[in-house]
């Protein structure tokens, strides 16, 4: 099969790229990197000739609701309409659980997502999953302030990346179903909790300070808003699983 990886070089993208390739898929990779700016339309469906399927996995740096729903809407719409042009017959989205229902800053942009893909005349599937144990990591990349790394208040049911990645090209190369069953981490953590423990690892010592986000986006991390119902599927691997992951790959290079 044919298919297509928007923001094939992000956590998740590398990952289901890697499983395509792998299962003997033929990939194309659509990222700044590859040389295909999504922001704009042009020449994007001559480059999607032929692609049976396109998953989207791009994503923005930014919190903020104007800059997320701005990036998420125009991306969308491109890859949407560029698949119509180009025969496309299958578009899968990866979404947040619990977005639609905390509708600002970074969710508010994939709400907009959201409802760009349902409305489309492409077929479509869209999975829902909790944030990756990866994002540990990327909140000690966004650095820290005089010292001190800065977390909000969050709880959260991480879920081990490599296997959302399954999970897509499993649905990539199936029909397109609609809403997918949310997929969910094992076990609830606390995400300052999380990035203590992932500091512990790098052998960092920095003090951690919890903050409370303002508006609904702040409410939903910090009062569950974000977590699976309950009957959600879950997934296997844990948060400290992970942790002995990087923690043996760093003593065993």
């Amino acid at each position: 099969m044919k298919i297509a990886i928007a923001g094939a070089t992000g956590t998740i993208g590398t990952l289901v790229m890697s499983a395509a390739r792998s299962a003997g898929h033929e990939t194309l990779a659509l990222s700044r990197a590859s040389g295909t700016d999504l922001t704009s339309s042009r020449g994007l469906a001559d480059r999607i000739a032929g692609i049976e399927t396109v998953i989207d996995l791009t994503s923005t740096g930014s919190l903020s609701a104007k800059v997320a729903v701005a990036f998420f809407s125009t991306v969308t719409e491109n890859l949407l309409t560029a698949e119509h042009e180009a025969g496309v017959r299958h578009h899968v989205a990866l979404s947040i659980i619990g977005a639609p229902k905390a509708s600002s800053g970074y969710y508010a942009g994939k709400a907009a997502q959201e409802q760009r893909v349902m409305n489309s005349s492409v077929g479509w599937s869209m999975l829902r999953t909790t944030q990756f144990h990866e994002f540990a990591q990327q909140t000690v990349s966004r650095g820290s302030m005089l010292g001190i790394q800065i977390v909000p208040a969050m709880r959260s049911q991480p879920i081990a990346a490599a296997e959302v990645a399954v999970e897509l090209l499993r649905i990539a190369t199936g029909e397109p179903l609609g809403l997918a069953p949310d997929l969910a981490g094992p076990r609830e953590e606390n995400l300052p909790d999380m990035v203590k423990q992932y500091l512990r690892i790098l052998g960092r010592t920095r003090p951690v300070l919890q903050v409370n986000l303002p508006g609904a986006m702040g409410r939903a991390m910090r009062h569950g808003g974000l977590l699976p119902a309950a009957g959600t599927r879950l997934g296997q691997q844990t948060f400290q699983h992970w942790l002995d992951t990087i923690a043996n790959a760093r003593t065993n290079p």
